[in-house]
């Protein structure tokens, strides 16, 4: 009888909410810098519109993001409130596009095992607030048709609060979060897409791939400058425009064409460059200004409370409060538990619940798609951005107090990452199993006690000096 083979090894489990590679690290630590800053002028903008919307300028606010301008030859003679929507957003898009394809490419996505456990999060996330939408609607005999406004997460909008509390997450979760939104993103594409194209214009609609061909064959054949790739960009956009197809969807296609994976001598590519250089513009500019020309609602008692009283509002707000929470903490948990993923020891469920919680902030494209869905009819559109503006402020206040319970750990963990006590700019956590790390360390504690020697000998002399002979 020949001898059993030894039996392997199991596999390791997988680390759920560990830390993450450093480059990996580095370039989301940088990529939400920017999204916070933005965080935050979407915040003012927010406000700004809100008290214009309720103060005797209202004529004023109203004219203004109805007032149209450009080529109606093109057929692009928009409102502002239009061209924030269509126009501006297409670069949000466009940036998202970039986001997810080196997300796929490089990042948290590249990996199907490790991929699984954040989509699953994503779509149960976006799966739930539907769901609450459409049973509050059924039962109610409200409008089904503004199911998918609770499904989205505003990433700017959540790291502003976290800024706003003074919260340090650690890298892990700012990631997971980072990467909930553009798993968001990419479905909220797909319903605008999908659900929310009109009658086409086959002409316009084939003209739009006749330029995105084009710049994809000029992103492959390595052509550089933005004066080739800009006006390119925007003829690709009117053609969508004017298919019927919503016009972001041409940002996001854009973005996606992009090489996101750097070869052999580029600290970054192409997609990364140009995606650092176009984010400030997204974040800065483009989101704010949709925000001021969009948040602008009338904010009274009789208003808030149709927000509670009104199944399309109601279901909105308990989609982005109750569902997103439910879903995006509901498929965490069970994807952990059905497969061999381990939360990260130093962290507990409370924390992904908190998280969950944060991610209910649904501003920007749950906006947009509260205007897309109730087109017809200005009255609910106004009272379903109430409604996105409410939900998204409880879920502020809920997940902010739940951060809160948890700060000192968050802070610990935080400055643990951040340490760097031989300043050679790599934190000291991913030099622990370095050999030469432990010299330096060993060095650099070597010199601390001797300067700890010195000073106590000087201070040592300095009292024989004043005390003197007896």
């Amino acid at each position: 009888m020949s001898p059993s083979a030894p039996t392997p090894p199991p596999a390791p489990a997988r680390k759920f909410l560990g830390v993450l590679p450093l480059p990996e690290r580095n370039y989301i630590a940088e990529a939400l810098r920017t999204e916070t800053v933005g965080g935050m002028l979407l915040l003012v903008a927010a406000v700004a519109a809100l008290v214009w919307a309720n103060t005797p300028l209202r004529g004023a606010y109203d004219s203004l993001r109805g007032f149209h301008f450009g080529p109606s030859a093109l057929g692009l003679d928009l409102s502002v409130q239009h061209w924030a929507a269509d126009g501006l957003l297409a670069v949000f898009f466009f940036v998202a596009g970039i986001e997810l394809k080196r997300e796929l490419v490089v990042g948290e996505l590249r990996d199907p095992k490790a991929a699984a456990l954040p989509v699953i999060a994503a779509l149960s996330g976006m799966a739930a607030p539907a769901l609450v939408y459409f049973l509050v609607n059924l039962v109610g005999g409200g409008s089904l048709d503004g199911w998918a406004v609770p499904v989205a997460t505003d990433i700017a909008f959540a790291l502003a609060v976290l800024a706003v509390l003074g919260t340090s997450l650690p890298s892990a979760l700012r990631a997971f979060l980072l990467t909930l939104a553009v798993v968001d993103d990419l479905f909220a594409i797909l319903i605008i897409a999908i659900f929310f194209t009109g009658s086409l214009n086959f002409l316009a609609l084939g003209g739009a791939f006749a330029g995105l061909a084009v710049f994809w064959l000029l992103v492959r054949k390595g052509v550089r400058g933005w004066y080739v790739y800009v006006p390119l960009a925007l003829v690709i956009w009117g053609l969508m425009y004017n298919s019927g197809v919503h016009a972001t969807i041409a940002g996001v296609a854009m973005g996606l064409m992009l090489r996101c994976a750097p070869r052999e001598g580029e600290e970054h590519s192409p997609g990364e460059r140009v995606a650092h250089l176009v984010r400030p513009l997204s974040a800065g500019l483009a989101v704010p200004l949709f925000a001021l020309f969009s948040a602008g609602v009338t904010v009274s008692g009789s208003a808030l409370g149709r927000v509670f009283t009104e199944p399309e509002t109601l279901g909105v707000v308990l989609g982005l409060v109750v569902g997103k929470t439910v879903g995006i903490f509901g498929g965490t948990w069970l994807t952990v538990r059905l497969t061999r993923a381990e939360l990260n020891e130093e962290l507990a469920w409370p924390d992904v619940f908190a998280l969950a919680t944060l991610a209910g902030i649904g501003f920007t494209v749950s906006l947009l798609i509260g205007e897309l869905a109730f087109a017809t009819d200005p009255a609910l559109t106004d009272e379903v951005k109430a409604a996105v503006l409410t939900g998204s402020l409880i879920a502020a206040v809920l997940a902010g107090a739940l951060l809160k319970m948890r700060v000192r750990t968050y802070r610990a963990l935080y400055e643990a990452e951040e340490r760097d006590e031989d300043l050679d700019g790599i934190p000291d956590i991913y030099e622990q199993d370095d050999p030469e790390y432990h010299l330096r360390m060993a060095a650099l504690y070597e010199a601390k006690a001797a300067e700890h020697r010195r000073r106590a000998e000087h201070a040592g002399a300095a009292r024989d000096e004043r005390s003197g002979p007896a």
